[in-house]
């Protein structure tokens, strides 16, 4: 089977012999890995069965400003700390949101299209996908501060709810347009989780989120293309609403969270699961031997009937040995 028919048999829930995998590194572990093997295209060479590009603004370095980014949306991103590969907002654009004079930016389709039609010269055989990341929740408060969304919830809703459809509409414009291409899917990232919980929690989700993402979901669906979301955390209590609007495959699927076998008996039958392997605790911290034995695992558990994309649960950050992910990459390519 090619890397396409493998993802495409592990979303429609059919077992293969072989699981569907992917590897995505963040640049400082992608430097990482480089030093570590002498091979400058180490990291293009990890093994996946993906082929992806993904839309949150298209930050680009000030010239003035070292490690300083600007994205399409006016954010400016700090990534002079820890956090190479995204950052902290460093000039919240909307400080008060009664009095909202902020304009949402016209989108650069050209570039889009550019950046869609490079993506599909280079596909392969693999399973492609549009993604669009800062989608709703984040957005939002990269424009404003997570402090202030989350209040502006209790305090003025109805002006939330505005921005909220002003982001779903700017975000639907680039899903239509992606739609018009040969792509299997269209992957929608949003951060909407803790380790515990949701961040705003249930109720809140249903009223802010849930029906912004429907509408998102929906010319996907209609389509016949698959929704693929990524929302790191704890989301287990908005699954069925997830399912009910239409998502086919979740990720980030942590293992520091989700009781693994749990959620495959609850919802493996309707949701496919993409992720699994521990970026927090098991790749940091075990043995190369060790991470080998994790990812059997992890597989063991998950690939019944198909429905498992298996990855680490996020990009593998800075402090995970290369080995680890040499060895993680050697049991995904011998099964």
């Amino acid at each position: 089977m090619t890397h396409r028919e493998l993802v495409l048999a592990a979303l429609e829930h059919h077992a293969t012999e072989t699981v569907p995998y992917h590897i995505e590194l963040t640049a400082q572990a992608g430097e990482r890995l480089i030093a570590h093997t002498g091979d400058p295209q180490a990291a293009e060479k990890l093994p996946t069965c993906l082929h992806y590009t993904q839309y949150w603004g298209w930050p680009t370095e000030l010239p003035d400003r070292p490690e300083h980014y600007l994205d399409e949306f006016g954010v400016i991103w700090n990534r002079s700390g820890a956090d190479k590969d995204i950052g902290v907002i460093d000039n919240p654009l909307i400080e008060d949101l009664e009095e909202r004079s902020y304009v949402f930016p016209k989108a650069n389709i050209a570039r889009l299209r550019r950046d869609i039609e490079h993506m599909l010269a280079a596909k392969d055989d693999k399973f492609v996908f549009m993604g669009f990341g800062f989608c709703m929740f984040e957005r939002a408060w990269s424009l404003m501060g997570m402090e202030n969304v989350l209040i502006s919830m209790l305090t003025c809703p109805d002006e939330l709810e505005q921005l909220f459809d002003d982001i779903c509409d700017y975000f639907l414009k680039l899903v239509h347009i992606a739609l018009e291409y040969d792509i299997d899917g269209i992957y929608f990232g949003d951060d909407w989780g803790q380790q515990q919980g949701l961040i705003m929690g249930p109720e809140l989700w249903r009223k802010f989120i849930k029906s912004r993402m429907a509408r998102l979901y929906a010319p996907v669906k209609k389509a016949g293309k698959y929704v693929m979301q990524h929302s790191c955390g704890d989301c287990s209590e908005i699954f069925t609403d997830l399912i009910e609007i239409g998502l086919d495959c979740y990720q980030t699927f942590q293992p520091e969270i989700y009781d693994l076998a749990k959620m495959k008996a609850l919802y493996g039958d309707k949701l496919a699961f993409w992720g699994g392997i521990s970026t927090q605790q098991a790749l940091p911290s075990m043995t190369p031997d060790q991470v080998k034995q994790e990812v059997r695992r992890v597989m063991e558990i998950l690939r019944p009937n198909g429905g498992l994309i298996v990855a680490p649960a996020h990009a593998i950050p800075f402090d995970v040995p290369p080995e680890n992910i040499l060895a993680m990459a050697d049991v995904f390519l011998n099964q």
